[in-house]
């Protein structure tokens, strides 16, 4: 997640913090049923980041040859 966010809009300091702060929030879950719930949404939020930063290339080159 950590690499996914150097390109995010608002900067990778501010997604950093972010990701910090989520963890933190966090630390004390001990239930392995909440842990594997925990991954599964993280590795939805990389796949949407990853989605979103290929929408904005795709936009980006559809720009750059099609003018509209």
């Amino acid at each position: 997640l950590l690499h996914l966010g150097r390109e995010y809009p608002k900067g990778g300091d501010y997604f950093r913090d972010r990701l910090r702060a989520a963890f933190a929030k966090n630390r004390s879950v001990q239930d392995p049923e909440q842990i594997k719930e925990m991954i599964a949404r993280g590795e939805y939020v990389a796949r949407e980041l990853e989605a979103l930063y290929y929408l904005r290339k795709y936009r980006a080159m559809k720009k750059r040859y099609y003018e509209e």
